[in-house]
């Protein structure tokens, strides 16, 4: 099977990065997956899971909790900016309990008026952590 390079960068630098056959994302509106050759786009990512598959065949396949970020595939490249990825097989369950707890009384905070946090980025926060724990309930 065809392959593409594939970037997952985080602001603290590479997640990943490599040939592989398939990469699907948690589109906004959805999973986007990519093929080699495929068309041109760009779309923003919601926190998710993105499944990097290494080989289909042999289901070597890499799974990270991401946070939301954007998506750009050109010719036979791939490049998903994410503001957090977490390999599942590294996900501390503490840590995504902390950062669900403090979003949560954020957003409280925000709800009561005595914040003016940004609503869509603390949902984001909330939804990320929750992910994380979800990915990580699957690996364990």
């Amino acid at each position: 099977m065809a392959t593409f390079e594939v970037s997952l960068v985080t602001p603290d630098g590479a997640a990943f990065e490599g040939e592989v056959e398939m990469i699907v994302v948690p589109g906004d509106a959805g999973e986007i997956g990519v093929l080699a050759r495929h068309a041109p786009l760009v779309a923003m990512l919601k926190a998710g899971s993105t499944r990097i598959y290494r080989d289909r065949a042999s289901d070597d396949v890499v799974e990270f909790a991401t946070g939301p970020g954007f998506f750009k595939v050109e010719q036979d490249r791939a490049l998903a900016l994410v503001d957090d990825a977490v390999d599942a097989r590294n996900i501390d369950s503490a840590r995504a309990q902390e950062q669900l707890e403090t979003a949560r009384a954020e957003l409280e905070r925000v709800e009561q008026g005595d914040s003016d946090a940004d609503r869509w980025q603390l949902e984001q926060r909330i939804r990320h952590a929750e992910n994380q724990l979800e990915v990580a309930g699957r690996t364990t």
